[in-house]
């Protein structure tokens, strides 16, 4: 437990003032202290944590990684005490900007057109959004809230399930007119299967064979896509098979723009999505709760 004489949040606050300021100097005039103050403060800093988080010289200070890291965690701390005051002063209403980092497909079809009513819900929230398949740091990137899909791997954040659909894989009539239906998993070696250009969980298609027994079918094909909504324009023009979520496909499918293949063969398998946050043992900003609550409620894939 800290000791109540030590103002953790004051010395953060003087420590992320000198990495900007870029001088003690500066930040001193900054934060109207002695430069002699602020040294000693980063010092005693230091001292506490047993590590050096600046490398001084007479020209420039630079951060050592430790430092680095700790300036990054500092920022959070300081944004999340200021919304804790803001939400307290306020009755907890949810404000303030929320950064929203979402893989392509959910934010394309299904987090863009919610969102108008989102924030006509909380007029006082303001949406910094992103989409990327690629797997982020959230605290290095800043973000409040990451959607993504697929198996989570270990780590400190915390999870709220959004929903799941079953895989399938589909191909445009264009490209079956063209290089015929493959009528079992071992007809695709004569196919273009198109895959990602990151690594993900799984990277090979799981099927079943004629027995029943999984099987994994590798991909290759002359097309890799940096995120899934890239995939499906890529089948929907005909350069290839796809395996994508249903829920993602469901309309093409229904129209007769993509035609699912292989479905005898389909083990069954379902892609998870979920809201992940960095909350556990950590005041929860309303602006977090409010959007993960509101996903919950709204979000069908299915």
């Amino acid at each position: 437990m800290a000791r109540p004489d030590i103002n953790r949040s004051g010395e953060i606050e003087v420590f992320v003032r000198v990495v900007e300021e870029g001088s003690f100097s500066s930040a001193a005039r900054a934060l109207r202290m002695t430069p002699s103050a602020v040294s000693k403060l980063i010092a005693r800093l230091e001292a506490r944590l047993g590590a050096r988080l600046v490398s001084r010289s007479t020209r420039k200070l630079q951060l050592t990684p430790e430092g680095t890291a700790f300036y990054d965690s500092g920022l959070r701390i300081l944004a999340d005490m200021a919304a804790a005051e803001q939400e307290a002063a306020a009755g907890a209403a949810p404000r303030g900007r929320l950064r929203v980092n979402s893989y392509v497909p959910f934010g394309v079809h299904r987090l863009i057109p919610l969102l108008p009513r989102f924030l006509e819900r909380y007029p006082e929230i303001s949406v910094d959004l992103v989409l990327t398949d690629s797997v982020i740091d959230l605290m290095a990137e800043r973000a409040d809230v990451a959607i993504r899909a697929g198996p989570l791997g270990e780590s400190r954040l915390v999870a709220r399930k959004l929903g799941q659909s079953p895989v399938v894989v589909v191909a445009a009539p264009s490209y079956l007119e063209t290089h015929g239906t493959p009528l079992t998993p071992a007809d695709l070696d004569r196919h273009n299967r198109m895959g990602f250009g990151f690594v993900r969980h799984l990277d090979d298609w799981p099927f079943l064979d004629a027995a029943g027994n999984p099987i994994m079918v590798p991909i290759t094909g002359n097309t890799l896509v940096s995120d899934g909504e890239a995939m499906r324009l890529m089948a929907l023009a005909g350069a290839g098979i796809a395996r994508l979520a249903r829920w993602h496909v469901a309309a093409d499918i229904a129209a007769g723009r993509l035609v699912r293949l292989l479905e005898d063969f389909n083990p069954g398998d379902e892609e998870a999505t979920h809201a992940v946050y960095v909350g556990q043992g950590r005041h929860l900003p309303a602006r977090v709760r409010a959007l993960l609550d509101f996903l919950s409620e709204s979000v069908r894939l299915t």
